[in-house]
């Protein structure tokens, strides 16, 4: 987890968000990481993180098995070709049978794949290098999205 912590920190304009105890944010987010594009360092207003790591199971979402100790899920917002070109299906057709439970496979997210979001469980020498590309096309996709508006929260 903290290899793509890091990688992602070392990007130009990111915010690497990990809400801990005691914090302003909800205590199911502590320890988890939000990953922004957010050159002024505030978390923006209107935008959803373009990627996580998310360390425990949530209601409605349990399909990784996260709750057991060593076990984390790096989740990734992909465009619908880098999607198609890694799953072999539309995010919005997906069909085929996965078990989002298996470490190291990248996988549609078991919630959100349909929104084109990419997943892997407790990522290792199979996945970790296809992360990190992805996160970091993730990042420079956010930059367009970014917006100076409203007001920000930090």
């Amino acid at each position: 987890m903290e290899r793509i912590v890091e990688a992602v920190r070392e990007l130009d304009g990111a915010l690497v968000l990990i809400p801990e105890p005691g914090s302003d944010f909800p205590e199911e987010s502590w320890g988890d990481a939000f990953f922004y594009y957010a050159p002024d360092g505030r978390i923006p207003a209107r935008t959803q993180p373009y990627g996580t790591i998310v360390t425990r199971d949530r209601p409605g979402d349990t399909a990784s098995a996260l709750d057991p100790p060593g076990r984390w899920r790096v989740n990734v917002r992909t465009d619908r070709e880098t999607f198609r070109e890694l799953t072999g299906e539309d995010p919005r057709a997906l069909a085929r049978p996965r078990d989002h439970a298996a470490p190291d496979v990248l996988l549609p997210h078991p919630v959100y794949g349909a929104l084109g979001w990419l997943c892997a469980v407790t990522p290792g020498p199979r996945t970790t290098d296809t992360v990190l590309r992805l996160l970091r096309a993730a990042h420079e996709a956010a930059r367009p999205r970014e917006r100076g508006t409203g007001p920000r929260t930090g």
